[in-house]
């Protein structure tokens, strides 16, 4: 259960005036905000049709932007704020950012009434990978190893 102070219902409210000015300007229906306590520390809209980029939901844009503006890969300390919840892409992204938290107004349900392939995702991650549209499978080759090996062997990496 999400504690209600997590995110203020002012940033929901912020979130979701952005997501519906982003489709007046010809965007997708969402917008997020990265936020420490009370301050913003950036935000972004769904830039889908207009980037020619299926990654850059508004999660995702948001989080890039909020880690060019800490300085770093981590986001720990800081919550997410989204006008919907996140799909699997950016709830992934949320984890790897290492948010506090993620709160969102509208669910999947909203939007897969709204035509959006969240549900319909969710619902497929769950099914066995034999069962998938989509053909996602191993091969296995003598040096799949060697980013690893190489990797492990890089005394000044940055690990993450």
């Amino acid at each position: 259960m999400i504690d209600p102070a997590t995110a203020s219902t002012a940033m929901l409210d912020a979130a979701i005036r952005r997501a519906v000015e982003n489709v007046a300007a010809g965007g997708g229906p969402f917008a997020a905000v990265v936020a420490r306590g009370e301050q913003v520390v950036a935000h972004g809209v769904n830039r889908v049709t207009r980037d020619l980029d299926p990654t850059a939901h508004a999660e995702v844009v948001a989080i890039r932007a909020a880690c060019q503006a800490v300085g770093r890969f981590s986001l720990a300390g800081c919550v997410l704020v989204s006008s919907c919840e996140p799909c699997p892409l950016c709830l992934a992204a949320s984890l790897w950012a290492r948010l506090d938290a993620v709160v969102y107004a509208a669910d999947r349900h909203d939007a897969a009434r709204a035509g959006f392939d969240d549900l319909a995702f969710y619902d497929l991650f769950g099914a066995p990978r034999d069962q998938w549209s989509l053909p996602v499978g191993q091969v296995a080759v003598a040096s799949a190893g060697a980013p690893f090996d190489a990797w492990l062997a890089k005394s000044d990496r940055v690990d993450y």
